[in-house]
Formats: C-alpha cells, structure tokens, sequence
C-alpha cells in the first residue's frame, strides 16, 4: 500500500505522513524544501520516495502525476494562506494561493481519482479547513479557496454515492493547529490551537473508517454546526471580529 502526501516538509502533512507509515504505507512525500523532506524520510520505517517539487506550478502537478502513479492513497495538504485587508494584501502572494490551494489540489484529485475511479479503489484526503464554512474578512483569499475544497470535495463524494464506487473521498476541516502555517500567513491565534500530531492521528483514524467531514477538537465541531444556523452577513461580522485578533 501507497500513499502520496503533499506538503508534507512539516506541521499536518509531515505527521500525516508519520501516521500513515505508523501504518505500514510506503510513501511518496512531497514539498519544496528537501532538507527537510529529507529529515523526515530517515525517522520513517516504511519505504520513502521523495519528490521536491513547486506544487504552484500546474505543469509541475501534472509531472508530479506522471511521476507517481498507483498510488492507493492521495493527501492533499499543501496549502498557504495570507492576512490583511483584500484591497492591501499582495496580489503575486495571494495567486501563489490559489495556485497552491486550489489549482494544485484540483489537477491532483483529477488525475488520481481518474485512476481509482478505473480500478474501482483508493481514497482521497483532502484538507481543508473550518475556513471553508465561513467568510473570512481579513484573509479572504485563503477562505474562499478553503470553500473551493469544502465544495469540490462534496460534490466528488455525491458523484461517487451515485456510481456505487468503492473510492472514498475524505475531507479534513482542522481549526487552528500549531504549525509554520501560522508565520507564512502572518496571524496568530487567540483560540488554544490542536497540536499537528493529535490532527493528523485523529484525521487518519476517521479517514480509514470512511468518515467525510474530519473535525477535529469539540470547539470546530461546535463552530461548523453555527456555521449551518447562522446567516452569512452574522457570520462574516463574527469571523472579522475573530482575525482582527490574529495580528
């Protein structure tokens, strides 16, 4: 058994990939930065490929596809963020998270899942985050594109329902979590963050007992069922209120 994880360098993809070899997969570990990816493979007990790719690039998903097939497992976790008002944050950054957030994660589970799909096998993990229910003033690029994740994967897993497939798709939907995320996007939380090793556990665990929407910790559970009674407009007032305390 193989899995593909992407950002998988440090925070959740780095501990996802430590629970999954836990498991005996053999991986296929993806990031930019080799050192570290690197640092990872030699703690692994299970055999480890790396791949040191820019995931931003499309024509460098594809290439990362070619390169990696017959996979029975695909995370897609590499993701960015960036805070500030949308009128003053930095358009080339914010493109770099859309390309990272949505179109590598796009091209990715279309490929793979075309594969699973074929042979009528795998599952998906893809992460998202509580950001994907909300509005999200003050990092508003890195909402939507977390809503773009939330959708997608819905959509996918209804297609699945309906052609009676055996692929499973999975969708991991974490609060705050103590990773390098946090310096990348400039904020810092004010709600008690889960720590990388505890999501990835829990992810994983719900993941290989086909559970789609992966909440971790009872405060996001919590907030994802507000999300559901409570109108965008309060919603957005609400999440403002919350990042202007991240800086």
């Amino acid at each position: 058994m193989k899995a593909l994880i992407t950002g998988a360098s440090s925070g959740i993809g780095r501990d996802l990939s430590r629970e999954l070899s836990k498991r005996g997969y053999d991986l296929i570990i993806v990031a930019r930065n080799k050192e570290k990816l690197e640092k990872l493979k030699k703690e692994l007990k299970t055999k480890v490929e790396i791949i040191v790719m820019d995931l931003t690039i499309e024509e460098n998903c594809k290439e990362l596809y070619e390169q990696a097939k017959d996979i029975d497992i695909l995370v897609n976790n590499a993701g960015l963020g960036e805070f500030g008002k949308f009128t003053e944050t930095d358009l080339k950054k914010e493109l770099t998270v859309i390309n990272t957030n949505i179109t590598a994660l796009h091209i990715l589970t279309k490929l793979y899942l075309q594969d699973m799909t074929k042979r009528n096998n795998g599952r998906i993990l893809n992460v998202a985050s509580i950001a994907g229910f909300i509005p999200g003033p003050l990092m508003a690029t890195y909402y939507a594109s977390k809503a773009y994740v939330v959708r997608l994967s819905e959509a996918i897993r209804e297609e699945l329902n309906k052609q009676n497939s055996k692929v499973k798709i999975s969708l991991l939907c974490p609060g705050p979590v103590k990773t390098n995320f946090n310096n990348v996007a400039n904020v810092k939380f004010q709600m008690k963050s889960l720590t990388s090793e505890y999501v990835a556990r829990y992810a994983i665990d719900k993941m290989l007992k086909n559970k789609f929407y992966i909440v971790p910790g009872i405060t996001i559970k919590l907030a994802k069922s507000f999300s559901k009674l409570t109108p965008t407009k309060i919603l957005a007032k609400c999440s403002y209120h919350m990042q202007t305390k991240k800086n």
